[in-house]
């Protein structure tokens, strides 16, 4: 049974429908990713998977029960954290208070101490700027501290949104080890990502979104070897 099941889901905002029909689903312990162009739904998908927004058709099942109604902080006291696109920290609050919100549901409380050591093992830049406030962070320690905050959630599943956006490709390259020693971890993770090439290279298993619905899905290695794939977002 996946840990993570998304059945024919339809969503949008107000009468505008962007998800029409969407299936999913995330094997437990493996990383998958969701890619595509602008505009295709998947941030969407993430925020009706996670409860921000209602599905207008379809279910979500986390591990085994249906969770399509229940409101986002339920999803996160069972293990279900979203880290959003924009990273939306508490820019006037220090790293550490940051990271001491993100273990603020019943779930994740008891195991702050642990929790923060594995953050700050994972990414000693914040342990080092551990008192400075949030906002005064570069973007890529910013987005590091995004991704902290949702492990200090002590998540069964991750999702994240848009993990490169904007960032250096060497800032990018040390997030995407980061997504690889969370697997290791045994963390189920679901990675929404424009930059293709790099979420087929690190991911287990991808789906391909375009219109609101998945157009392709595989393993990535045989993703990353589509011709569709190539020509349409890889460029070659």
């Amino acid at each position: 049974m996946p840990i993570l099941e998304i059945n024919d889901v339809s969503s949008g905002y107000g009468e505008v429908q962007i998800l029409w029909g969407s299936s999913l689903a995330l094997e437990q312990g493996k990383l998958t990713c969701l890619v595509g162009g602008n505009g295709v739904g998947k941030t969407t998908l993430l925020r009706t998977v996670m409860g921000l927004l209602r599905p207008w058709n379809g279910t979500i099942a986390f591990q085994g029960q249906n969770v399509s109604r229940m409101p986002a902080f339920t999803k996160a006291e069972m293990g279900l954290v979203m880290v959003p696109e924009g990273r939306q920290l508490f820019t006037d609050m220090s790293v550490y208070e940051n990271l001491e919100m993100g273990a603020s549901n019943k779930r994740a409380t008891p195991k702050l101490k642990d929790n923060l050591e594995r953050v700050y093992a994972m990414f000693p830049r914040l342990k080092e700027r551990q008192a400075q406030k949030a906002g005064t962070l570069s973007g890529g320690e910013q987005q590091m501290l995004a991704v902290a905050r949702g492990i200090m959630a002590d998540p069964v599943v991750l999702m994240i949104d848009e993990l490169s956006l904007g960032l250096a490709p060497v800032l990018i390259l040390s997030l995407f080890e980061s997504l690889k020693a969370l697997r290791e971890l045994g963390i189920t993770i679901l990675l929404v990502e424009q930059n293709v090439q790099m979420a087929l290279a690190i991911s287990d298993y991808g789906y391909v979104l375009a219109e609101g619905k998945v157009e392709l899905q595989g393993p990535a290695r045989e993703l990353i070897r589509n011709e569709h794939v190539r020509e349409a977002y890889l460029g070659l």
